[in-house]
């Protein structure tokens, strides 16, 4: 509603918006990073927050790694588009891999501990501004909840810059095709979000990748219209 409101207003002033996540590839991306916590509704307690501590409290600790955990399997859930793929660059401030650290912007997902245990949270770097927010909402929490369902163990944090992490077990598809083979095969996927769901949004996104492969791009002409 915000994004068609948003056009609307933008085309009677003349002006066009888009939400894609690169659309210049000489500019940075567009993100769409996803601020959570998780608390208690009766006594509006925060629990991600560990009073007293420099780290999540146990609760937010397996909520933290269901989602770094997940995240290669459920990447086509959070980067639905061929576009999305084009942030996954060095350099643009967008995460390459499943890695987590504290206050680290070059990881997948920061762990916020703020002043008071009401702004401790987590931020999920790996949107951006293209995502469906009722898919990549509900991806989140679900992976969230099943690490803590399950006392899932994330991977060891990351200290500097996490871009130059090359452990395959983290890394993230790089491209639409690559997401949605690792969510194809993804049986957490299915538990989380169920089967029909995830079976009609492959089947959509199969779709997506089937039209982009017939395409023929600015960057193929200019580099082999006269060249071959």
């Amino acid at each position: 509603l915000f994004k068609t409101t948003l056009k609307q207003i933008c085309a009677r002033h003349d002006l066009s918006v888009t939400f894609m996540a690169k659309w210049n590839e000489d500019l940075p991306g567009s993100s769409g990073h996803i601020h959570q916590s998780l608390w208690d509704a009766g006594e509006q307690i925060n629990l991600f927050a560990a009073a007293g501590s420099d780290t999540l409290s146990e609760t937010g600790h397996h909520y933290l790694a269901g989602l770094v955990n997940l995240a290669p399997e459920l990447t086509a859930l959070y980067s639905p588009f061929v576009n999305s793929y084009k942030r996954y660059v060095p350099g643009v401030w967008a995460p390459l891999n499943a890695s987590w650290g504290i206050e680290n912007r070059t990881c997948g997902s920061r762990v916020i501990l703020g002043p008071t245990d009401h702004a401790t949270r987590i931020e999920f770097r790996q949107t951006a501004a293209d995502i469906n927010p009722y898919i990549a909402m509900a991806a989140c929490l679900g992976a969230g909840l099943y690490g803590i369902a399950k006392k899932v163990e994330p991977p060891a944090m990351t200290s500097g810059d996490a871009t130059s992490d090359n452990d395959p077990a983290l890394a993230l598809p790089l491209t639409l095709e690559a997401a949605v083979e690792r969510l194809r095969g993804s049986e957490v996927a299915r538990v989380v979000l169920g089967d029909d769901f995830i079976d009609h949004f492959i089947r959509t996104r199969d779709w997506e990748c089937r039209e982009y492969r017939k395409s023929v791009s600015d960057w193929e002409l200019r580099r082999y219209f006269e060249a071959v």
